[in-house]
């Protein structure tokens, strides 16, 4: 099993399931298939970096619209 070195924390740690949602979603939007075990290290720099780019939008997309007080 590989082990997370991320130096990555997040901010409100009860956020993890639904940043591991919004994952799993861009990824199926975009054909992606994450293997089940959850290891990403056998996917390519580009798969890895569209579904983080999707995730970016989306999260700028939620931002904007609370800012805008939808």
């Amino acid at each position: 099993m590989a082990q997370n070195n991320s130096s990555n924390t997040l901010l409100v740690p009860q956020a993890t399931a639904g940043l591991n949602q919004l994952k799993y979603e861009a990824a199926q939007e975009l054909g992606i298939a994450i293997p089940q075990d959850g290891y990403q290290g056998n996917m390519t720099t580009k798969d890895n970096g569209s579904i983080g780019g999707n995730i970016t939008r989306r999260l700028v997309q939620i931002a904007e619209q609370q800012l805008a007080g939808r």
